[in-house]
């Protein structure tokens, strides 16, 4: 049985310059990597849930990824190319986030 771990294996939670606790790459990551699932739309309420992974993304206005959200669930995706020990952000359009359609 696979153990659960709140972030992937190739990131980290760790004191940003930009605001409190920030995400952050252990290894190099490369572009268009899916991360897994940051926030959850329940399907009832409506209401946006957050996963550990969403929690510490901070906001850039040049962002190194970006989420996207499918059938009520968004996933952060890479820009570009991560490198190690790098802040992971986005560009915070939590009313508007990027769809993929017929998603």
């Amino acid at each position: 049985m696979k153990q659960y771990r709140p972030l992937p294996d190739s990131l980290t939670i760790k004191q940003s310059e930009i605001e409190g606790l920030g995400l952050f790459s252990t290894v190099s990551i490369e572009k268009g990597v899916n991360a897994g699932i940051t926030h959850v739309i329940d399907p009832i309420t409506m209401e946006l849930y957050r996963t550990p992974l969403g929690g510490f993304i901070n906001h850039s206005e040049e962002p190194n990824a970006k989420i996207v959200e499918v059938k009520r669930v968004r996933y952060l995706y890479f820009l570009r190319d991560i490198e190690p020990n790098e802040e992971i952000t986005v560009k915070y359009t939590m009313y508007n986030p990027t769809k993929v359609k017929n998603g």
